[in-house]
């Protein structure tokens, strides 16, 4: 089915966070040190922010296309979003996966209830066979980031941040496919200009930094950006939506090394007693690596880590 795309704004952002109040966890702000603090949604329901969008995408749906199922395609948090959301409001989910997703993202999936239906790893054959379930079942296909319902629900942890810390400088945003990190820049920048935006994306994973400095969008070969441990951005390109709202709204992508991602992982494990995934520690190697002056939030979007990543991390 087609579904009417809607330009996002501040006040679709505020008519999300009031469509998805009663599914999501308002999370906290803790404080890191001096005037650094991390947004932890690694808290959330899921133990990660994909819930969001994924429930405030469904919330959106006609009941009677709701009722019929939905189909997402992920590597991991978004996937436990879509069967999150399907489980709240009551409706069938089949999940594809990569077969490199990590198992406790899969497992936690599955936990929700959702059908999980595994695939090679290249992004082009998991979003073909989504749209072949759409099709035969009659599901509607949940995008994982470039649709304006996505961006929308995504960026009501930006809402959060500004009632929790209005004088906030700096907002640090994990960078994937640009969802979060485009909600978030409309949710700021709508209220308050003055704040600067920054996404956050691993060296081995730049699309988004490409782009951002050529101006038009990148497309990464999926055996480059599959190279980093940052499982949860590894997307070959930003979304269209997305992209044309980090140009209006986002200040700069910075990128970090593999080894200040392992080590901004560890540091919240150790030092702050947050489980962090490395996706979610990405921003704070960014506030080491590049030295931001002023009252700074880190984005923490998720903390789904590996057993094994954990014992490797806490080995050293």
């Amino acid at each position: 089915m087609t579904l009417t795309l809607e330009p996002v704004t501040l006040q679709t952002v505020r008519d999300a966070q009031n469509r998805i109040a009663e599914a999501i966890y308002h999370t906290p702000l803790i404080p890191l040190g001096d005037d650094i603090y991390a947004k932890a949604e690694n808290l959330q329901r899921t133990g990660a922010f994909k819930l969001r969008g994924a429930y405030n995408f469904l919330a959106n749906l006609d009941a009677d296309v709701r009722a019929k199922g939905v189909v997402a395609y992920s590597s991991g948090n978004h996937a436990q979003g879509v069967a999150c959301a399907a489980h709240l409001w009551g409706v069938p989910a089949a999940i594809v996966i990569p077969n490199n997703a990590p198992a406790i993202k899969v497992a936690r999936t599955r936990a929700w209830g959702a059908e999980v239906i595994r695939c090679d790893v290249e992004h082009s054959i998991r979003e073909t066979l989504a749209k072949e379930i759409a099709d035969t079942r009659g599901y509607t296909l949940v995008p994982p980031f470039d649709h304006p319902w996505i961006i929308a629900g995504q960026g009501t942890t930006g809402l959060e941040i500004l009632a929790d810390m209005p004088d906030v400088e700096n907002v640090l945003v994990c960078t994937g496919g640009g969802g979060l990190l485009a909600g978030v820049a409309v949710a700021i920048k709508s209220q308050n200009p003055k704040v600067r935006i920054f996404g956050v994306e691993p060296e081995l994973a730049a699309d988004a930094a490409a782009s951002f400095a050529k101006g038009a969008r990148v497309v990464w070969e999926s055996a480059r950006v599959s190279q980093t441990i940052a499982d949860g951005v590894r997307t070959r390109a930003v979304g269209e939506h997305n992209f044309a709202l980090m140009q209006q709204y986002v200040d700069g992508v910075l990128t970090v090394s593999e080894e200040a991602i392992i080590d901004a992982t560890r540091t919240y494990l150790l030092e702050h007693h947050l489980v962090v995934e490395p996706t979610g520690a990405l921003t704070l190697a960014a506030w080491r690596e590049h030295q931001l002056v002023g009252k700074t939030v880190l984005m923490v979007s998720g903390g789904n880590v590996e057993k094994a990543l954990l014992r490797d991390l806490l080995a050293d």
